[in-house]
């Protein structure tokens, strides 16, 4: 066989029996951000495949028309639905599956006939793209290749002309198809954000920013780099004018500009958060977010240990024993105009520092000063959660800390929930300070309980010093406890079970006995 007969069998770009697959990566728009490899294979390919709506016009084709030659086999993949209903028998995941499908099989005859074949895609092929429906079809079968290119996730942010995102900051990119809710939760908890795919979805996305405290960072581009861009506030901009080539920006919060006093802030509010009973696996997304656009952390240096540093924060560190002056100062602090975040272990309404700081918070002085609560997972419920389910039924929470009550406080509200048959979770049981208390408790609940009543010793759940135990009532040795632990004290009715894999769990029925 001559050379020219064997480039027409197997395509002027092919090397091999088969041709090769192309991914073509296009850029946001604008054909001068198209990259010199993506310019260099369209020139080279023998089939060039692009994507459409049934109007048949197409974005990908427009962005590369001018390295498109006569001579080029060109395969017009249209789609059958966009966003539109359709009476497939699989609905619109099933019409979409079943073109995708036949449009891989056209690409594959090309590919069977030697033909190299580009497959336009604009932004990034693998990013959101519709080439990537391509790839899982063929990638597998044939050489393939794919062009990265300039997505418009770093178009919009050169447009707005501001980072997205700096040194420990977490860049969050979302499909404005999500759930409402969904989106509210990622937008709350991130540093910096992209939100795709709007038009439609508009209205929702923009209901989630202002749910989740952003909608004043928030900005808005469309069309990045190409005809009929336009940037904005994304407060400012009309729904009815949202195509979906659009995308809503959260950009860094390093160095950006904070509301002050001036700009219709007199006072600052302060936020209440739970850290959870160790690291960040334990934080809401809520408290997350607060924490993040905080002026100023306040709280006990241990768990403010547990909060990233970010540039701009101010850290106000204090001893575990000045709840009330703790408080006050964060207060004062927002009486400024700052916004202040009062980090607390555990969830802060649960002997923590929420009610520390209402407390300071109902006086006259400070009166005018917003303050939020924000939970967070308490010991008790993350002690059971490692146990089992031993709260599984109604339950007491108690302090054995006779700081601010005594004990004979403490002594009749153990007797009361012991003769109630509550199972107990016993917060501050000992400390270097206050040793005899969990040896007392033990011995009044032997007075109601078996002995082999199971008990959770749950200590630094979370941490790296986690240990999870379950001992009987009579075997409780005080010397076993400390500051960092939490006790669950079963009721009469609370099982301790030694599954078949040998794990050993703790639960209470949910229903008591009648009798």
């Amino acid at each position: 066989m001559s050379v020219p007969e064997q480039q027409q069998t197997e395509g002027a770009g092919s090397t091999g029996s088969t041709g090769r697959l192309y991914g073509v990566g296009l850029g946001p728009g604008d054909p001068a951000l198209m990259t010199v490899r993506a310019v260099q294979i369209i020139g080279e390919a023998d089939v060039v495949a692009y994507h459409s709506a049934r109007h048949g016009r197409s974005i990908a084709r427009s962005i590369a028309a001018q390295y498109i030659r006569a001579d080029h086999i060109e395969e017009a993949l249209v789609y059958p639905v966009t966003t539109e209903t359709t009476d497939h028998p699989g609905g619109y995941r099933g019409a979409l599956d079943e073109f995708y499908a036949e449009a891989a099989a056209r690409l594959a005859v090309h590919l069977d006939a030697g033909r190299t074949v580009a497959v336009l895609a604009e932004g990034d092929p693998l990013f959101y793209g519709s080439y990537q429906h391509m790839h899982k079809r063929l990638a597998d079968r044939y050489d393939t290749e794919v062009i990265p290119g300039v997505t418009s996730v770093s178009a919009a942010a050169a447009r707005l002309g501001t980072p997205l995102v700096e040194a420990e900051e977490v860049l969050t990119i979302l499909p404005g198809t999500l759930p409402e809710e969904e989106l509210t939760a990622r937008l709350a908890a991130t540093d910096s954000a992209v939100v795709m795919k709007l038009g439609r979805t508009f209205p929702a996305v923009r209901r989630a920013f202002e749910a989740s405290g952003r909608l004043s960072e928030a900005r808005y581009v469309e069309r990045a780099t190409m005809a009929g861009e336009r940037t904005g506030d994304l407060a400012d901009t009309d729904a009815d004018s949202v195509p979906y080539f659009a995308v809503a920006v959260l950009p860094s919060r390093i160095d950006a500009p904070r509301p002050s006093p001036a700009a219709g802030r007199d006072t600052g509010e302060v936020v209440v958060v739970g850290t959870g009973p160790a690291g960040p696996l334990w934080l809401t997304p809520e408290t997350r977010g607060a924490l993040a656009a905080a002026d100023d952390l306040v709280g006990y240096t241990t768990y403010l240990d547990r909060v990233p540093v970010r540039p701009g924060q101010q850290r106000h560190g204090s001893d575990n024993k000045v709840e009330s002056e703790r408080a006050e100062f964060a207060l004062d602090l927002a009486r400024r105009g700052r916004r202040v975040a009062v980090v607390s272990g555990g969830d802060p309404g649960v002997f923590a520092m929420a009610t520390a700081v209402l407390e300071v918070a109902s006086q006259d002085a400070y009166t005018d000063i917003a303050v939020r609560v924000l939970p967070g997972v308490t010991a008790a419920n993350a002690a059971a959660a490692r146990a089992g389910a031993p709260l599984g039924h109604d339950y007491a929470t108690i302090s054995l800390s006779d700081r601010l009550k005594p004990w004979e406080v403490i002594a009749e509200r153990l007797r009361a929930a012991a003769t109630a048959d509550l199972v107990m979770a016993l917060y501050n049981p000992g400390s270097r300070s206050r040793t005899w208390q969990v040896g007392k408790a033990r011995d009044l609940l032997l007075e109601h309980r078996s002995p082999d009543t199971p008990v959770v010793l749950g200590r630094d759940v979370g941490g790296p010093a986690e240990s999870v135990r379950t001992v009987r009532l009579a075997d409780l040795d005080p010397a076993e406890v400390d500051m960092r632990t939490i006790l669950i004290v079963g009721s009469s009715q609370t099982r301790r079970v030694r599954r078949g894999d040998g794990q050993q769990i703790v639960w209470t029925p949910r229903r008591y006995p009648e009798d």
